[in-house]
């Protein structure tokens, strides 16, 4: 199904949050059906769209190693012509946006948080013994 998202007049109407959702389930959908090699388990935590709709911010974790999480970067930064092929394919818009993905630092604060919790849990339950 192809969603008409604008051109002419109607693209200053389209909100950009609506465009990114739209997105975000393209993308997610697209990412694992990458044939590389180096892309790892991703999963697309949002994007943003630029109120032009010019660029799309593509916010993502990786599960694994930060070896696992540089093959991937690099593999989806050489996909992103395939990427943008794939929203033209499913979207109508006036201008295919420049795909820009960044790893999502939120998702590695919180695995940090649960890291540090972990360990203080162990340890309490090391001071209970005593």
């Amino acid at each position: 199904m192809i969603e008409d998202f604008g051109g002419g007049h109607r693209a200053e109407r389209v909100r950009p949050e609506r465009v990114a959702e739209a997105f975000k389930e393209i993308l997610a959908a697209e990412i694992p059906r990458l044939k590389d090699p180096r892309v790892g388990f991703v999963t697309v935590t949002g994007v943003d769209v630029t109120p032009d709709l010019r660029r799309a911010h593509v916010y993502y974790t990786v599960l694994g190693e930060e070896p696992d999480h540089r093959a991937t970067r690099a593999a989806l930064r050489s996909a992103r012509g395939h990427l943008r092929r794939a929203l033209g394919g499913q979207l109508r818009l006036k201008y295919l946006p420049e795909l820009l993905f960044e790893e999502d630092a939120a998702a590695a604060r919180g695995e940090r948080v649960e890291e540090i919790l972990r360990t203080l849990r162990a340890e309490r339950e090391d001071g209970d013994g005593d």
